[in-house]
Formats: structure tokens, sequence, C-alpha cells
């Protein structure tokens, strides 16, 4: 019996027939005798033979497969928003590629030109933070292969985005900082190539404008926002002659490694500073107290991509640059709560 993937070619020879009887006894052809198609079956049954589904299609002209290029999968955002992508995905009968840059632009290329060659039915898309140059899409849109964005975006790629208002969600959580007594909070900004980081940025300044309050850039720190620029941004601060009595982070990740710097610094979260973060990561609920932060359904804005995904697809969508909002929820506990 032959090893390996079994092929067309081995049912031929064990029959004695010509690959192209085999072929088209499995595709039931008419002029193909019923007694041959029947033998053929048997000897395909009996040797394991697996039609290939994807050289089919391609040959179709259609691989019912569709691409998803995101910067870290480790991420409980973006698991939960693969897992509304894929959900949509399989209901529609599509299969689902993924590949993660770990925020590397020549991955992210890479990974593009892989999707573009494997022939996929429409990309979704989660920007990398080095991201600056984005003509390796371009071949998706000349094409007419639906490209969606979802979370980090970019309106110089043709295609339907989903997204949340960062400006206003940083606005309301500063706010709320400003209401629990801080007069100094600081701002740990995430990389500024990124329009979600930079309005959360901006909604961050405003709101301490409308209160009252000046920008001091010695409180806003650029880092990457991981386990250890959170550590180093808090010893930053807390070595200022006049350290914060708020911080208010660009995700959970950072925020929670600084509630750790602050504690080991023997002061207490939030009586002397009050900690928030972006995001609502499940260690946001771990940490001692609990992180304030800012909530927004991962998984639904998975769905929407997709979904949107298959309106470009079917040529039912309109309107194919908007960008759907989703809605945001600001959860307060115990880090930012003083009484």
């Amino acid at each position: 019996m032959p090893t390996g993937e079994i092929t067309i070619h081995d049912i031929a020879k064990a029959l004695n027939v010509s690959s192209s009887t085999v072929s088209r006894a499995l595709k039931n052809n008419a002029a193909i005798g019923k007694e041959t198609i029947r033998t053929v079956r048997e000897m395909a049954e009996h040797l394991g033979y697996q039609p290939n589904s994807m050289a089919a299609n391609l040959r179709q002209s259609r691989t019912h497969t569709v691409g998803v290029i995101v910067p870290l999968i480790s991420r409980p955002f973006i698991a939960s928003a693969i897992s509304g992508i894929e959900q949509v995905a399989n209901e529609a009968g599509l299969q689902v590629l993924i590949a993660q840059t770990h925020d590397d632009y020549r991955k992210e290329v890479a990974h593009a030109q892989t999707m573009f060659a494997s022939r996929v039915e429409g990309l979704l898309v989660s920007l990398g933070n080095e991201t600056l140059q984005y003509d390796h899409f371009l071949s998706f849109e000349k094409r007419g292969i639906p490209v969606v964005g979802f979370d980090r975006v970019s309106e110089q790629i043709a295609g339907p985005r989903i997204v949340i208002d960062d400006f206003a969600a940083a606005f309301q959580m500063t706010e709320h900082l400003i209401e629990q007594g801080c007069r100094r909070i600081a701002h740990l900004a995430g990389s500024q190539n990124r329009e979600n980081y930079r309005n959360r940025l901006r909604g961050y300044t405003a709101a301490l404008e409308q209160n009252g309050f000046l920008t001091d850039e010695s409180l806003i720190l650029y880092n990457s926002l991981s386990q250890e620029a959170g550590w180093e941004a808090a010893r930053q601060l807390l070595n200022l002659s006049l350290p914060p009595d708020g911080i208010f982070s660009a995700n959970d990740t950072a925020a929670v490694s600084t509630i750790q710097e602050i504690q080991r610094a023997g002061l207490r979260v939030p009586t002397d500073i009050a900690v928030a973060g972006f995001n609502d990561d499940p260690v946001a609920t771990i940490i001692q107290p609990a992180l304030t932060t800012v909530a927004y359904p991962a998984a639904q804005m998975g769905q929407l991509a997709m979904q949107r995904l298959l309106a470009q697809k079917e040529k039912t969508s309109d309107v194919p640059f908007e960008a759907i909002i989703v809605p945001t929820q600001l959860l307060i506990r115990e880090s930012s709560l003083r009484e």
C-alpha cells in the first residue's frame, strides 16, 4: 500500500487505469460506467484517499479562506477578537488563517504577501506599532479583495474600520481621576504611530485643559506599555521632585506593573497615587487593588469586522470606508476610588 498522502495517481496505479479515468470517476462523470465509478470509489476508500479541497478551490478561484493579521495573539483583546471573527467566518463556511507580527513591520509585510499569494478572499488587520507605510495592502485593493481594519487602524488603508472612541474614553477616565482629587496626573502613552494611542493622549490632555490644568510634559511617558515599561515608568515618575498623585495608562499591562512598583516603594494605591488603565484585561480584577479601566467588547469588534468583510465581499455595502464605533464602558474599581 502506498505511504504518505494518497493521490488519484496511486488509485490509478492500483487499478491499472489512467489518472484521468480516476478523476472523472470520483466526479461521477456520466461518461464513466457505473461499475468503474464503483470500483474507483471502493479503491479510494480502501487506500484512505482524501480529496484536496484547497487545490480544487484554487482551480475554481475560490479558497473559502480569510486572513487575519494581528500584533500578538496572546493579548487578551486579540484572542477575544479572533474568537468573534472565527464565529462569524465559520457560520459563513469560511476558514481563517491567522498570523501575528509581534509589532514588526517586516513581518507584517511578509504576512500580507503570504496571505495574498494564498488567495485569501478577504483580510482583517490590526496594525503593528511600527507600521507607517501601507503599500503592502495595495495588492488586495487592486484585486478587489476586501480589507477591514479593527482596533489599530489607518485611514490610508481602503476599507471599513471597527474602532472605539478612544478620545472620549480617555477624556472620561482622566476626568474621573480629577474627580477623585488627583491634581498631577501622569499618562503612560503608547506608540504615537497608532491612531488609538494618539487619541487616548488627546483625550487625556483635553480633559486636563477643560478642568483648568496645564499639561506637564514630564508627566507624559511614551513607551511600549509592556510589563517592564510599566515598572520603569513608575520608577521614573516616583523619582520626580513632584511625583504624580494619579496615573492613567493607555493599557492594563503597564497599569498593573505600575501598581506593583508603587507598592514596592511603600506607597498606597489609591491613597497616595490613584491608577487607571485601559482594556479591561483579566489581570485587571486579579491585581490588588482591582484596576479601574475602560472596557470594550473585543469579541463583538471581531464579529463586526468579519460581518463587514462579508458585506464587502458580497458587494452588499455601499459605504466601504466607514468607521464603525463600538461603545466603551468606564469600570470604576478600587485602584482609583478615594474615600
